[in-house]
């Protein structure tokens, strides 16, 4: 089996409302999607949602590379050669991880419709049979953000992943009334994104915290900032997780050596897909540190990548993907039972690719031959 041709499509998914995060508001979510086509005529999809402040790489540089030179590298290659396609992309560009992670999610694709199995049989096999899904609340009032968590209660919810990040002061204000609105049985998580910058401001908020009975605290203090995680992780009880700090197996590494957080979330996009990501979730199960896959906002198609990660490791106990909950149209179809989600048994990602909606998003494409 050869690749013969590579169509990359950058698109804009549209919002149902703004997602709106420390460091910046989406109106829109940039993604590029690829379509790689073997030369037997099997199609496989992949996605690559950059971001300039985790990954370093925009949508319009993303889809350069994709189509200047990681396309090209990948045309007359085995998609099922994952680890040397990978050397060869490590070779040609340095990081890049999002622009990866689009050809190993379709490589990966494209292997399981040959195999006729779901790509979670490609990585040891499934191991859950299904997760709870997290409703992420957007930054807001304290006001507005315990409403929608009443409010998504209704409808299901039993846990909710708090984005904050702007103040510190009104922060503790908004995971306060969130507590206090639904109650003390509600799973709550609090992603600062980097917002409370340093261990002082994070350790004074979480004095006025602990007693909230949080599940964990994400990445409070600037991604490269590890000994800010160990002072925050030595001098507060609420389990800590590493996100925008961890992006590869360098990062695992000091993270494991000084034992920087008790969880890791792990991102398709942050580490260049599928095959790097077990390897992380490898090396943090031999280190004793529970694993989450986290999301970029992704459609179908890179939700579903992450769900089958997800789903082969006992190491991951949660995961974060509801990119496709939150556009108003997507060009897949992966199927959530909120606040479940159960893979079916398709081969590939499983996943339906609608071609007209993705033409209707698509802003400019190209496609590369030999």
């Amino acid at each position: 089996m050869k690749i013969k041709e590579i169509e990359i499509f950058a698109i804009r998914l549209p919002l149902v409302d703004p997602f709106i995060i420390s460091y910046h508001t989406y109106d829109d979510m940039p993604s590029i999607i690829v379509k790689l086509t073997t030369e037997e005529g099997l199609v496989g999809y992949g996605e690559a949602v950059a971001d300039e402040h985790v990954t370093g790489e925009t949508w319009e540089a993303t889809y350069a590379l994709l189509q200047n030179t990681l396309a090209p590298l990948l045309i007359g290659e085995n998609p099922m050669e994952f680890e040397r396609l990978h050397e060869k992309m490590d070779k040609a560009v340095y990081q890049a991880p999002a622009a990866k992670a689009a050809l190993d999610i379709a490589c990966y694709d494209v292997v399981g419709k040959k195999l006729g199995v779901p790509v979670y049989q490609l990585l040891g096999g499934r191991y859950h049979e299904k997760f709870s899904i997290t409703h992420v609340l957007s930054i807001g009032t304290p006001e507005s953000m315990a409403a929608e968590a009443e409010s998504r209660m209704k409808e299901g919810y039993a846990s909710f992943k708090m984005k904050v990040g702007t103040e510190v002061q009104v922060d503790v204000e908004r995971i306060q009334a969130v507590r206090e609105k639904v109650g003390k049985e509600i799973a709550i998580r609090v992603d600062v994104n980097q917002g409370w910058k340093n261990s002082a401001n994070t350790i004074n908020a979480m004095r006025q915290l602990e007693h909230l009975g949080l599940d964990w605290l994400e990445q409070p203090v600037i991604a490269d900032d590890f000994n800010g995680m160990v002072e925050v992780k030595a001098k507060t009880s609420t389990p800590l997780m590493m996100d925008e700090g961890l992006r590869g197996f360098r990062d695992m590494r000091e993270l494991i050596e000084k034992q920087a957080a008790h969880k890791v979330n792990i991102k398709l996009m942050k580490c260049g897909g599928i095959y790097p990501a077990m390897k992380l979730a490898h090396m943090a199960e031999m280190a004793g540190i529970e694993c989450q896959i986290g999301s970029m906002v992704e459609s179908s198609i890179g939700s579903s990548a992450g769900f089958h990660v997800a789903f082969s490791k006992k190491a991951f106990t949660s995961v974060e993907l509801t990119g496709p909950l939150k556009f108003s149209k997507d060009i897949g179809n992966l199927h959530y039972d909120v606040p479940f989600i159960q893979l079916n048994e398709r081969p590939g990602l499983g996943v339906d690719v609608d071609e007209s909606v993705l033409q209707e998003l698509t802003a400019f494409q190209a496609k590369v031959t030999k």
